[in-house]
C-alpha cells in the first residue's frame, strides 16, 4: 500500500496552534501592509502630478474669459462673467483664424503623408528580407538621433534652391521628412507583431503585395497607426523652429508663429485677455485629439507586449 508522509493533526484540545506545512504566519500581513503603503505613495505621486499638469491648463482657460483688470486684480478668482469677446478679438483682430487654417493645412497634409509613406516603408522592412534591409532600418534609427538644429542652415538652402521656401507644400515635405524616422521605427516593430498567416492566405488567394498591404495589413495595424499619428500630430502641431526658418511670409505663418507674434503685439497693447484666448485656441485641438484617441494610443503602445 502506498502511503504519504504527513504529520498527524494536532488536536484542538491540546492547546497548541495548528500550523499548516509550508506557511509562514505573520508574513502575509507584513506584505499586505507594504503593498498598501506603496499603493498610497504611488497614488499620491500621481495625484500631485495630475494637479501640476491640470491646474495651469484650467487657469489658462479661466483667464481667457476674464477682462484685463480681473487678470491682474484677482488672478485666481473665477471670472465675474464670461467675456467671449476675448476669443472673437483674438480670432479676427489677431489673425488667429488665418494661422489656424495654415496650421491645419500643413499638419493635415504632413500627417497623411507621414503615415502613408512611413507605414509602407515599415511594412517592407518588417516583412521582407533583402540585401541592405538592416542598413536602411538603422539609417532611419540614426535619423531619430540627428539634431534638427544642425540641419537648419543646409535645409534652408536646399528648400530655397528647390523653390519651396515660404510655401505650404514645402513645409509639408519638411515635416514629413522630419517625422519619418520615428514613424518607421515605431511601425516596423508593430508590423512584426502581426500574424503572417493572414498575409500568406491572401497571397494564396491571388492578392498582390499592394492589395495585401492596403486591404489586410494596414487595417490590422490601426492601433499602431493611431498611436504614432497622435505623437506626430503633437510634434507637428507644436513645431516652431522649422516654420520660423523656412516660413517667413507673414501671410503663411502657422499657429506657433502666430502665438509669438500675438504675444509681442498684445503685450504692447496690454490685451492680455486676447493673448490667453489665443493660447487656449492653440491648445484645445491637441487636448481634444488625445482625449478622443487615448484608448487607441494605449492599445498601440501595449500591442507588442501583449502578443
Amino acid at each position: 500500500m502506498k502511503t504519504t508522509d504527513t504529520s498527524a493533526p494536532v488536536p484542538a484540545e491540546s492547546g497548541l496552534p495548528v500550523v499548516e506545512i509550508g506557511t509562514s504566519p505573520g508574513k502575509a500581513p507584513e506584505e499586505k501592509k507594504e503593498g498598501t503603503v506603496l499603493n498610497a505613495f504611488s497614488h499620491g505621486i500621481l495625484v500631485l502630478w495630475a494637479v501640476m499638469v491640470v491646474m495651469p491648463l484650467l487657469w489658462a482657460v479661466m483667464t481667457s474669459f476674464k477682462d484685463d483688470s480681473s487678470i491682474f486684480g484677482s488672478p485666481w478668482a473665477l471670472p465675474d462673467k464670461l467675456h467671449f469677446d476675448n476669443w472673437a478679438r483674438a480670432w479676427t483682430d489677431a489673425n488667429m483664424s488665418d494661422y489656424f487654417l495654415n496650421t491645419v493645412l500643413v499638419v493635415g497634409g504632413s500627417l497623411i503623408g507621414t503615415l502613408v509613406l512611413g507605414s509602407m516603408a515599415a511594412y517592407v522592412l518588417a516583412r521582407f528580407d533583402f540585401p541592405g534591409n538592416r542598413f536602411i532600418y538603422f539609417l532611419f534609427i540614426g535619423g531619430m538621433s540627428f539634431p534638427i538644429m544642425l540641419a537648419l542652415v543646409p535645409l534652408f538652402y536646399v528648400v530655397n534652391n528647390m523653390g519651396l521656401l515660404n510655401t505650404i507644400h514645402g513645409l509639408i515635405l519638411v515635416y514629413i521628412a522630419y517625422s519619418l524616422p520615428f514613424t518607421v521605427f515605431f511601425l516596423t516593430a508593430f508590423f512584426r507583431t502581426l500574424p503572417t498567416s493572414v498575409a500568406e492566405a491572401a497571397f494564396v488567394d491571388g492578392a498582390s503585395h499592394s492589395r495585401t498591404f492596403f486591404q489586410i495589413m494596414l487595417p490590422m495595424a490601426k492601433p499602431g497607426l493611431i498611436s504614432v499619428g497622435i505623437f506626430n500630430f503633437l510634434g507637428q502641431w507644436n513645431q516652431y523652429m522649422l516654420p520660423t526658418v523656412l516660413n517667413t511670409d507673414p501671410d503663411k505663418h502657422v499657429l506657433t508663429q502666430g502665438l509669438v507674434q500675438l504675444a509681442v503685439s498684445q503685450g504692447y497693447k496690454g490685451d492680455w485677455s486676447g493673448l490667453f484666448a489665443g493660447l487656449v485656441m492653440a491648445m484645445l485641438p491637441v487636448l481634444a485629439a488625445y482625449i478622443i484617441f487615448q484608448r487607441q494610443v494605449v492599445q498601440g503602445l501595449t500591442a507588442g507586449a501583449l502578443k
